[in-house]
């Protein structure tokens, strides 16, 4: 409106010469013009995702557009999406950490926050509260409380083994402040994800002597041991319906079976051997739905609750020795059974080394995964995120 006032002055002087009047137009201006101005937030403008650089995409990966890179440096891993898909919760060792911690990464700004408090070990976050079951919340796995030093590495002797620390669960505002301990007791309590509802909470424990998966309410209360096979469970995530879940198993038998139970009495887990099973929320009516032999895990429901993306080194010759490759696989749970007697699986990535970790973002527009790619050195894995293609 200010724009006006030169031509809103001038317009006695016009009219004046126009009608032959002989007044004198005023010397100063009446009053001034008031400017427009407003607070209001452009909520308008779509959200993007601005956080970390875009990265050159591999023309294979099809399914994979607009390739960015979100984290630089050190050990970067297990990233998964808040509700309004504008945030991850990851574990990272980075700087002066002497092993994993907890992360807060907004993807609109690239800003990031410490969540736990920097001792012990930690692992397995999630956002708590899903939707508007109450105020923004996180939860994760920590050691900090037995040992406020980092747990000591496996005994490599024993092969290739996944470390099972002493872990319970803890909830915390995404600032870091008040951590508090959720689901406790002795042994291995990690791995914790929500159902999409709010209704359940899905784990891994030990505390039964097996490394099975229970569910329980949001409070913690009503915890219910949902798998009894011997053989590890873990990992589990519920399809976006809530009504099913999907989750890696081992299923030794005979010598392998014994020396499973002889490494979980020492606080380890060998790997090498699982698949991806799919079931009820209750975990009831399991089906196998990789029978590969190979080391499958990370798996995810796409969007549709029904096809299952996860990672696998299936793609590594059979016999291979040295770094496997893993790759990131999409399986429809409920398609005809292959030669194999499981849907045969289709490949996403194509990078020779790691591809891990996958989780869809809650409206299903982008795909966030962890990667060996674009490297600095030799084994240092970064975040990715995608934008997914059908």
């Amino acid at each position: 409106m200010s724009r006006l006032l030169p031509l809103l002055l001038a317009v006695p002087a016009l009219l004046s010469a126009a009608c032959g009047s002989s007044e004198t137009p005023p010397k100063e201006p009446l009053g001034a013009m008031p400017e427009a101005s407003t607070t209001a937030k452009p909520e308008w403008l779509p959200f993007r995702i601005r956080a970390g650089k875009p990265v050159e995409s591999d023309p294979k990966e099809k399914h994979l557009t607009e390739l960015r890179q979100l984290t630089f440096g050190g050990e970067n891993a297990e990233a998964y999406w808040s509700p309004d898909s504008r945030k991850l919760i990851l574990q990272s060792t980075r700087g002066n950490d002497e092993c994993d911690q907890i992360y807060l990464l907004d993807l609109g700004t690239g800003e990031t926050n410490r969540v736990s408090n920097g001792q012990g070990k930690t692992t397995c976050s999630y956002f708590f509260y899903p939707g508007d079951k109450g105020p923004e919340k996180v939860l994760f796995a920590s050691s900090h409380e037995h040992s406020p030093a980092c747990p000591p590495k496996p005994d490599r002797s024993q092969g290739y083994v996944w470390p099972l620390d002493e872990f319970d669960i803890y909830t915390a505002n995404p600032d870091g402040t008040d951590i508090k301990p959720f689901i406790t007791g002795k042994g291995y309590d990690a791995e914790a994800t929500i159902a999409f509802d709010g209704s359940r909470i899905v784990f891994t424990s030990t505390r039964d002597g097996d490394l099975d998966l229970y569910t329980s309410n949001l409070d913690g209360t009503d915890i219910k041991r949902i798998t009894t096979t011997p053989g590890y469970d873990g990992g589990a995530f519920f399809s976006p319906d809530s009504t099913k879940l999907v989750w890696r198993a081992s299923r030794p038998e005979g010598a392998e079976l014994e020396e499973y139970k002889a490494l979980l009495a020492k606080g380890m887990v060998r790997p090498s051997k699982l698949e991806i099973v799919v079931a009820s929320a209750d975990g009831a009516n399991p089906r196998t739905i990789t029978k590969n032999g190979r080391a499958n895990f990370g798996p995810y429901f796409l969007p549709d609750s029904r096809r299952v993306i996860f990672s696998s080194d299936m793609a590594s010759p059979p016999g291979h020795r040295g770094v496997p490759n893993f790759e990131l696989f999409v399986v429809d749970s409920e398609g005809t059974p292959g030669p194999e007697g499981a849907p045969t699986p289709e490949r996403i990535t194509h990078y020779e080394g790691f591809d891990g970790f996958p989780m869809f973002s809650p409206d299903g527009q982008y795909l966030v995964f962890a990667s060996n790619r674009f490297g600095g050195k030799p084994g240092e894995t970064n975040l990715f995120v995608a934008r997914w293609v059908e």
